[in-house]
């Protein structure tokens, strides 16, 4: 089983070289890496370029100098990275099974994408996977919070009958990879998240340019992809009781600027009504049939 992979990447002459040496060492190794450069004004390039002349199956390209964008731009780097991959795989008839997008903040364990692999060979119908993200605290790993069945942006892989029937690619917008999970879904894909398959994030997730930033973002992604305005106070609030707290204020602030201003949302009907009317049932379904495991749990613990 062989898979191809893409990198974006901006300004991260921090974190790429541990990122190459953890794919580097990986024990299933990708047919073709694809880094893309988004226009860096640091060391950035000179280490793809270094990487690429020491290991032949890894590849880059280079986009024009600009601000960071958390918004759409974001979608429209990684498709760039995925159309040359794809691409470069047809004019080698080179073959391939699954294709992964992985962020540059990454610290990937050796057997990441062979377990991954192994998940996807258990179930035919696993259309999206990624492991978890954890964070090195005091020399303690602590992972990072979410539902089992929401992969994570920055470490997946799609099956590549699901990458294809869902757009080969990233939907232009905001969250585009939440909006990948979806479009799975509604075409009968399953997606799972894996808490023992671990990949190291060296930041805190959204906060390449400030938490508050990041969280803006998020709200204003909630809005753009039609959350019930429900739904999306009621995940301001958890990010309020959540540390730091001003996270919480971001999501809001972000989400209501939108709203007041009746901002574009999302331009796919069927996502917007998935947002709209499935996303809270969803959520409230998965959150109860884990309340119920854990009461399993605890009564059998008492009998």
């Amino acid at each position: 089983m062989s898979y191809i992979l893409v990198t974006p990447a901006k300004n991260e002459e921090k974190n790429l070289p541990k990122l190459i040496q953890s794919v580097v060492e990986q024990t299933i190794k990708p047919l073709v890496w694809v880094i893309v450069d988004d226009g860096s004004t640091d060391n950035t390039p000179n280490i793809i370029k270094r990487a690429r002349e020491q290991y032949e199956w890894i590849q880059s390209i280079q986009l024009g100098t600009h601000k960071r964008d958390l918004s759409k731009h974001y979608a429209i780097v990684c498709n760039e990275g995925f159309n040359f991959a794809v691409k470069y795989c047809e004019m080698r008839h080179l073959e391939y099974d699954y294709i992964g997008l992985l962020d540059a903040d990454m610290i990937l364990e050796r057997e990441f994408y062979s377990k991954l692999i192994k998940e996807f060979e258990k179930n035919p119908r696993l259309g999206i996977a990624s492991g978890s993200v954890y964070y090195d605290i005091n020399g303690k790993l602590t992972i990072e919070k979410d539902r089992d069945d929401m992969p994570l942006g920055g470490i997946r892989l799609w099956r590549r009958e699901c990458f294809e029937e869902t757009g080969a690619g990233f939907y232009i917008g905001y969250s585009p990879d939440a909006v990948s999970n979806v479009l799975a879904k509604l075409r009968g894909w399953e997606t799972r998240r894996f808490d023992e398959i671990k990949a190291i994030q060296t930041r805190r997730t959204s906060s390449a340019e400030g938490l508050w930033k990041g969280y803006k973002y998020h709200g204003e992604s909630a809005y753009f992809r039609n959350y019930h305005p429900v739904f999306a106070l009621v995940k301001g609030i958890k990010y309020l009781l959540e540390k730091p707290h001003y996270i919480g204020i971001a999501y809001l602030y972000g989400y209501l600027s939108f709203f007041i201003k009746r901002a574009e949302k999302i331009e796919n009907e069927e996502i917007r009504n998935y947002y709209f009317h499935q996303k809270y049932k969803e959520a409230m379904e998965y959150y109860m049939n884990k309340l119920r495991e854990k009461l399993k749990i605890l009564n059998s613990e008492v009998k």
